[in-house]
């Protein structure tokens, strides 16, 4: 039932965001469109209210309450993003916005790229295990709440695994692509035109 409700919410993020912005750049209605987006975050609380009536109804702990706990961590982490993400992209083509802005490809600025998204993943992974203490604690019963321990090691996993990509453009950054022409000289012609035959 959870996991059913999980993908209701995350249908449901993209459908609210996609009015959301639909009303304000196409439509032209900005309090409307306004008014849209701040309902995004109340996707999350939907799932986090069945979540807890669920397990104060006696339920037994499963994959359902340990996703629902990790997509509330993440959501937390890389929703505010995510909405940012798309309001440029709408911006750009409805309303004259700049183009948007991709990801660095090198050099330093790829490097702090790859420490801000692990933050926000070290965010959501904080995020997502306080609640799974929380539940833990609010049921009380150890083998209700057993598969919700083991969700905690599993997200500390993928955020260890994360880890990779930030620390591996620290120590080898990643450069830009070199051309293989050599350098152009001063009034040098391209080499068709030093091998023509003359008139």
């Amino acid at each position: 039932m959870l996991i059913a409700i999980i993908v209701a919410c995350e249908i449901g993020f993209w459908v609210v965001l996609a009015a959301g912005l639909l009303a304000r750049y196409p439509l032209r209605l900005r309090r409307t469109g306004a008014a849209l987006l701040l309902c995004v975050p109340l996707v999350d609380l939907v799932l986090l209210a069945a979540t807890t009536l669920d397990l104060r109804n006696g339920a037994t702990a499963g994959t359902g309450h340990g996703l629902a706990a990790a997509y509330l961590g993440y959501s937390v982490a890389f929703g505010h993003g995510m909405v940012r993400w798309a309001d440029e992209r709408f911006a750009h083509r409805f309303a004259g916005g700049p183009p948007p802005r991709g990801r660095p490809k090198h050099g330093r600025a790829r490097t702090r790229y790859e420490w801000r998204e692990f933050g926000k993943a070290a965010v959501a992974t904080a995020v997502a295990c306080g609640l799974l203490l929380a539940m833990i604690v609010l049921v009380g019963d150890a083998e209700r709440t057993r598969a919700l321990t083991g969700w905690i090691g599993r997200l500390g996993m993928v955020l260890a695994i994360w880890s990779i990509w930030p620390i591996s453009h620290t120590l080898w950054p990643a450069r830009p692509r070199e051309s293989h022409a050599g350098p152009k000289e001063p009034g040098a012609s391209p080499p068709h035109a030093r091998h023509s035959p003359r008139r």
